[in-house]
């Protein structure tokens, strides 16, 4: 993998953003020995990275999570332990950041230190969601994660889906908005992500970005 040693992966609720930075995380693995994944999503109630914990775990990557992280409290504190990710240079490090102004701000924390190193970002899209169903509503989530976070989104990842009842039709239809966003930001699209299944129904133009992922996550009343 020829990826930076930091990768963040932001966007709005139910982008699949965490579902993504999973899949990453266990795709680091296979390359990497030393692997984390830090979970800044702190305002969202049901996909979190710490509930498939025990699945990254089971396959030796590191889990940093806010403390009270599941709980009720609105705040949680941010573990000094993310700190060592920048310290220890053999670690693959993965932020799971949520796209509203206070993830983006959490993130923000640690802007000095993601200067220093170096880092990937990637915005997380999925057109069937309200608040990305189209150019504008994805301009203004951009321009808002930019600016509380004070850092730069190199690259676009299309995860138009409608959960089980996905088709390869809305990633088709989803990637000519996001490739609208593309040139409007001059940030291109790095991956697209869904089922294999889906994937291998896609153009063969949209193949060459195609990144497989697993469903680890649910619902709580799935």
């Amino acid at each position: 993998m020829d990826n930076p040693r930091i990768s963040i992966f932001t966007g709005h609720f139910g982008s699949g953003k965490t579902e993504i930075a999973i899949n990453f995380a266990i795709n680091c693995k296979k390359y990497y020995n030393k692997v984390a994944i830090v979970d800044l999503d702190i305002v969202n109630p049901y996909f979190r990275t710490k509930d498939a914990s025990r699945i990254l775990e089971s396959q030796g990557i590191k889990v940093i999570a806010p403390l009270f992280a599941n709980t009720n409290v609105d705040i949680p504190a941010l573990p000094a332990e993310i700190l060592s990710l920048f310290h220890d240079k053999d670690y693959i490090a993965i932020f799971d950041v949520g796209g509203d102004e206070i993830g983006a701000t959490a993130l923000g924390r640690y802007h000095r230190y993601f200067l220093n190193e170096g880092y990937q970002m990637f915005l997380v899209i999925n057109t069937k969601r309200p608040l990305t169903k189209d150019t504008e509503s994805i301009l203004s989530m951009f321009e808002g994660i930019k600016k509380n976070s004070r850092l730069e989104i190199s690259g676009l990842i299309n995860n138009t889906n409608l959960s089980y009842d996905s088709t390869v039709e809305d990633l088709i239809e989803g990637q000519k908005i996001i490739d609208d966003v593309s040139r409007q930001t001059m940030v291109p699209t790095r991956y697209i992500t869904g089922k294999e299944k889906i994937l291998s129904g896609m153009p063969e133009y949209m193949k060459k970005k195609a990144f497989p992922i697993n469903l680890y996550l649910q619902m709580p009343w799935q």
